[in-house]
């Protein structure tokens, strides 16, 4: 089989106009980043994958690790990455390591496509359907002053294109919460399903007053109600919260996933692929969460590798436990800020058309990258 020949790392990053920066409850950001990684193989192809998070310490990390997967077969990497793990367990797992080994991952399941001219869809479970659903992820927290003018200026332009379901984000106090849900459901109108992420930024009793205020708005689910590893208080939440509990964006490797799965603390587990540790361990989430009976759906807030990538991965997920009836698809995040890297960094951006994303037909992730762009925002 096709061995590793080299594995690099491209950093990317954007500044957003001045004054525009936008986030969430924790605080805003005014710039876009992500790390490209690519793996190359002895037969001259080249995968592509994204490793969520500071890519300075991704590329430390890549110095470290990189010997051991030079010279494997990139149908293997993911035996690598779990000897690394045994080989180096004080590095822990909850950190920009699994990131990268997420790019790495992604990156070699696109290589693997191209080698055997299929696409990373039917590598990873068969393509169940041709396009899949999105929300619009937006709703955020901007510099300005009237933040429900700000809300309204997100939200008004994204009515009307299709989309099955809205996020905003909340989480800075329940009474703003009831208000901003409010003037989303106005906006977005009936039909729409409108979902909220607090970012963590709440306590059991905080979150709990918010749940109150916000569920008779028919709320889709509510986001990182809580601190990513209080577990105790996802245990406590889940059979007292009014509304649906998602979370599960900021777990690293499966070990927490599971914890969180295993747990039943969420009724939507959210796994990044670019963090997570790929389709790798998006495919061991995916049967976890099928053998309790939760609901999926992946986080996306970086590039448009990561996009395809999160994009392919539902594509191939089943139905289970529905059958021809789904009461409500599994959604791909949709990120709908300011972000050239997302919009402009492929040769063919994944744009939502009538709420939906086609799946790429190409082998592997099915996606070419716009040397100029990636030329332009690389930090070097």
């Amino acid at each position: 089989m096709s061995k590793i020949r080299d594995i690099r790392l491209v950093a990317l990053e954007c500044a957003l106009p001045d004054g525009q920066a936008y986030g969430m409850a924790r605080g805003l950001t005014a710039r876009r980043g992500g790390g490209i990684v690519q793996v190359e193989t002895e037969d001259g192809v080249t995968g592509i994958g994204e490793a969520w998070g500071p890519t300075r310490i991704a590329a430390a990390y890549l110095d470290i690790v990189k010997p051991y997967f030079l010279g494997t077969s990139v149908f293997g990497q993911r035996a690598v990455q779990q000897m690394v793990f045994a080989k180096h367990y004080h590095f822990g797992t909850q950190n920009q390591m699994i990131g990268l080994f997420s790019g790495i991952d992604v990156a070699s399941h696109d290589a693997m496509g191209k080698l055997l001219k299929v696409p990373v869809t039917d590598l990873i479970g068969g393509r169940q359907r041709t396009h899949v659903p999105v929300y619009a992820s937006g709703g955020y927290f901007t510099r300005d002053t009237d933040q429900q003018a700000a809300l309204a200026r997100q939200l008004e332009p994204l009515v009307g294109r299709g989309f099955p379901a809205f996020k905003i984000k909340i989480g800075r106090n329940p009474a703003e919460d009831e208000a901003r849900v409010k003037l989303a459901k106005q906006i977005i109108g009936e039909s729409a399903v409108l979902t909220v992420d607090s970012n963590g930024n709440y306590t059991v009793d905080l979150v709990l007053e918010s749940m109150r205020r916000i569920a008779a708005y028919g709320i889709g689910w509510y986001e990182e109600p809580l601190a990513p590893q209080d577990w105790k208080g996802y245990a406590e939440l889940r059979p007292r919260a009014p509304v649906p509990v998602a979370t599960g964006e900021a777990l690293y490797e499966a070990f927490d996933l599971r914890r969180l799965i295993d747990g039943r603390m969420a009724d939507v587990v959210q796994p990044d692929l670019a963090l997570c540790g790929g389709f790798s361990v998006g495919r061991f989430v995916a049967e976890l969460c099928a053998a309790e009976h939760l609901r999926l759906s992946p986080h996306v807030w970086g590039t448009a590798v990561g996009l395809a990538a999160a994009v392919h991965w539902v594509a191939s997920l089943p139905t289970y436990p529905h059958s021809e009836n789904v009461p409500f698809p599994t959604l791909v995040e949709y990120d709908t800020g300011d972000n050239p890297l997302r919009d402009r960094l492929l040769a063919t951006p994944l744009t939502a058309v009538d709420g939906r994303i086609a799946v790429p037909t190409g082998p592997g992730l099915g996606i070419e990258l716009d040397p100029a762009v990636v030329a332009k925002y690389t930090v070097r």
